[in-house]
């Protein structure tokens, strides 16, 4: 069977033991569980003892984990099985260590998949590895601030046609929001030279994601009217009519995958049946320069099949 690892850290600004305690209560992974946030009305249940939990859900599966070993304030081992959508088995350790500026929390785990999906190894990894990224985040927030500052809603809704005018950009998944920053610089300084009057928020549409290599096509963009003409360097383009479900985060970009990986989870639960020819794309709602950022709202589109 193909085995796969993996293995993420991050440096938390506060106590070994207070990590420690934290993240052993099993009670408070629902406030930073990188699958939680995709369906929050998940099925909950825990064992007297408090070294085990079991969940089940209609979309991020069913399964177990039980702590089989701990030294405190340094690590925990969890058995950590799976029923749904197939069934299998892991090894996940936390490792915390003090370091300059806080304790370094890293999160590991150690499977194998299907034979059949032999194919899926890398994959696996990359996503694996994206979901402990987003789950230490929520942790660091969690531990430092007191809270997770990213809330996600769920909806549909109907697009009506979007004319914009925006800047093509490739850039790795881990630049992203340096790449954007930089492609928004350049779409202040074209209105501004000009004079194109953006006719709603700022959006983006995503062309292609290479998970394995870990990079994103993408064009950052304004609508526009039809007969705006597209100064050298930038690009035009059109977003069909069409349905679409939509995951609007509240919250920093930082945590703005949370709103991306519980859409694609979704749709492979078949909460709704994406359209293969419309790619998904997100709409900044209000200005981080106006707003705190915990108010900062995106919401994405998956243009979905109607029905």
């Amino acid at each position: 069977m193909p085995k796969f690892s993996v293995s993420k850290s991050i440096v938390i600004d506060s106590s070994l033991e207070q990590v420690f305690d934290y993240v052993r209560d099993f009670k408070n992974w629902s406030d930073w569980s990188p699958w939680g946030v995709a369906e929050p009305d998940c099925s909950l249940t825990y064992d007297s003892d408090g070294k085990g939990y079991q969940w089940n859900g209609k979309i991020i599966g069913s399964g177990s984990m039980k702590i089989i070993g701990e030294t405190r304030p340094s690590q925990i081992d969890y058995d950590l099985q799976f029923l749904k959508p197939w069934k299998s088995q892991a090894d996940v350790s936390f490792f915390f260590k003090s370091v300059d500026g806080g304790v370094e929390a890293t999160w590991t785990l150690d499977s194998s998949l299907p034979f059949f999906m032999f194919f899926m190894k890398n994959m696996m990894t990359v996503m694996v590895g994206m979901d402990y990224e987003r789950g230490l985040l929520m942790l660091k927030d969690r531990m430092e601030k007191g809270y997770v500052p990213s809330k996600l809603s769920f909806g549909s809704e109907k697009v009506e046609p979007i004319h914009y005018l925006g800047v093509t950009s490739t850039c790795s998944t881990d630049q992203i929001g340096q790449s954007m920053e930089s492609d928004f610089g350049k779409m202040r300084e074209m209105i501004n030279k000009t004079g194109i009057e953006p006719l709603g928020p700022p959006l983006a549409i995503y062309h292609k994601f290479d998970l394995v290599k870990k990079t994103t096509l993408y064009t950052l963009g304004f609508p526009v009217g039809a007969s705006t003409e597209a100064p050298t360097g930038f690009v035009l383009g059109d977003i069909p009519s069409t349905k679409a479900y939509t995951v609007t985060h509240t919250g920093p970009y930082h945590h703005l995958h949370n709103a991306w990986a519980a859409g694609m989870m979704r749709s492979r639960a078949k909460v709704f049946k994406s359209r293969r020819d419309v790619r998904p794309f997100e709409i900044y709602t209000n200005d981080p320069e106006n707003v705190p950022e915990d108010e900062i709202e995106t919401v994405v589109y998956f243009p979905e099949k109607e029905s």
